[in-house]
């Protein structure tokens, strides 16, 4: 019944901002006055995290094309997803909405039907639209989906290289054999659709790679670069305890499948996975120079508006912790560049708070084109050139338990400026206030400190009242899909962790029972 009702609200929600199917029938998106229409290159990845790059300071990551366009353009260093998971953050990016309306809350979710992606607004405007790469959301068919011209892609998560001879990819509705490593081929196909596509329309690019997923696997060519790297600087959570209240399913979660003692329930510890991860990087950074190269010989460089972007961030050790989902900054803060010289100088960073959410109404705004009223995101493309214009003050944060995965729990987050608030749904433990500028780690718990009392009032308020705002307040249900990642290793701990500090009492409080 729960599920039946749940199924219904998503459909009510569906028909309420897409009950549309032709062009003629979306939603108005004015024109912007005085706005030039560009051509727009938008370049995903998945779980690359947020300082894995040469401009954001990593001690030994080689990313001189990324580089460059933080140099050329400029680097959002305060990037977030509304969900740290691949399938939600994805729909949130091509609805401009946040998770819980649009309704893909986990990898398994279907996009409801009738659902608007924002390059049907741009092909009503007369661009010519190609996805290549990674769709995800509903991993059961990779046929084309609404919005675009061409279409490259494959089922779910695809492989890095071809795991049989007859396995394929879905190029324009055929089966096409997959024919070497992904993050390359997809390049292949993205530089020969600027080459060959017609030359007297504006165009939108999405390069969707699958890297650097699970199971990390760098091209040939990097294969061992970085095995003598030292990794000394990567965290292991040993700074979290009970006396700082962190909470005890943070702590417990090490001995498991999200947890650094035992990782993706393997025994090849942290650094071998994370020279892999690096190393996986390489071939990204080699395509987005490939795409820029093209755009040079094409001559509309620095014409074209090209942003590149992760999907979500990636834990590697922060809290003892590895992969997503978490609300930590390390899970849900993400790269994020952006170039397009003639728009706006380079090498100038932004600090604003800024997210998936965002990235519809600022292609369409690089497009001439106003975003639709129902888009909870806004555009950024003026925020190089105009520094102090009205902004948004938080950013909210949303992630729905899977029993697939049940070391996580649900919980919902506001992320401001200075403070971060994170509170858990169902989960007997405590919730979590954080100043990033004092503790950037999220190691010391101030939610029971007296001095900050008053803020987490005021965040708790202002958390429940944007979910209530953006239609957050139903916890949405999925049927369970495949096996559990619910295990433990005996030999690293099964005994659970001690209650936060602040939960423990030393003698009973109710004096009065009778």
């Amino acid at each position: 019944m729960l599920q039946l009702r749940y199924k219904s609200l998503i459909f009510a929600i569906a028909l309420q901002i897409s009950p549309y199917s032709l062009a003629a029938d979306l939603p108005p998106t004015p024109a912007r006055d005085g706005s030039k229409p560009r051509n727009v290159v938008f370049i995903l990845t998945d779980d690359h995290r947020f300082d894995a790059m040469g401009c954001a300071g990593h001690p030994f990551l080689e990313t001189p094309n990324l580089d460059s366009i933080a140099a050329n353009g400029v680097h959002l260093k305060n990037a977030f997803v509304t969900t740290s998971l691949c399938s939600p953050s994805r729909a949130s990016i091509l609805t401009g909405l946040y998770t819980h309306k649009h309704g893909v809350i986990d990898n398994n979710r279907l996009v409801p039907k009738g659902t608007l992606f924002f390059p049907q607004y741009l092909q009503r405007a007369g661009y010519q639209t190609a996805f290549i790469g990674k769709w995800h959301m509903g991993g059961e068919h990779d046929e084309p989906r609404p919005g675009f011209d061409r279409w490259v892609s494959f089922r779910g998560q695809g492989h890095y290289l071809a795991p049989t001879s007859e396995y394929t990819l879905n190029v324009d509705g055929e089966r096409v054999p997959q024919k070497g490593y992904i993050t390359d081929e997809l390049t292949d196909y993205a530089v020969e659709w600027l080459e060959s596509r017609p030359k007297d329309k504006p165009f939108f690019l999405y390069l969707s790679h699958k890297a650097v997923h699970a199971n990390f696997t760098p091209a040939r060519r990097h294969q061992g670069r970085y095995a003598d790297a030292d990794l000394s600087f990567l965290p292991n959570g040993s700074d979290l305890s009970a006396s700082n209240n962190t909470p005890r399913w943070v702590r417990d979660q090490r001995n498991s499948w999200h947890g650094v003692d035992f990782a993706y329930h393997s025994d090849r510890g942290l650094d071998y996975l994370y020279r892999r991860y690096c190393e996986s990087i390489l071939a990204v950074d080699d395509s987005v120079g490939r795409v820029l190269a093209q755009l040079k010989a094409m001559g509309i460089h620095d014409q074209t508006l090209v942003i590149y972007m992760g999907d979500n961030g990636f834990m590697w050790g922060e809290h003892g912790l590895i992969d997503k989902r978490v609300a930590y900054e390390a899970s849900i803060r993400v790269p994020m560049l952006m170039q397009c010289p003639a728009l706006f100088d380079g090498g100038n960073p932004i600090e604003n708070v800024v997210g998936n959410i965002d990235v519809g109404p600022t292609i369409l705004h690089a497009a001439g084109l106003n975003a639709p009223e129902y888009m909870d995101g806004q555009s950024f493309l003026d925020l190089p050139n105009h520094r102090n214009m009205n902004w948004r003050d938080y950013f909210l944060y949303v992630y729905y338990w899977e029993k697939n995965f049940p070391q996580t729990p649900t919980q919902f987050a506001l992320r401001g400026d200075r403070f971060k608030y994170i509170t858990y749904y169902g989960l007997w433990d405590t919730d979590e206030l954080y100043d990033l500028t004092k503790d950037p780690g999220e190691s010391n718990n101030l939610l029971y400190d007296p001095a900050y009392k008053s803020v987490v009032k005021e965040m708790q308020d202002r958390l429940y009242a944007m979910l209530s705002e953006k239609g957050g307040m139903q916890i949405p249900m999925n049927r369970p899909r495949g096996g559990s990642n619910n295990k433990r290793w005996d030999d690293k701990g099964p005994e659970p962790t001690d209650f936060p500090s602040a939960l423990i009492v030393d003698e009973p409080i109710n004096q009065q029972a009778q």
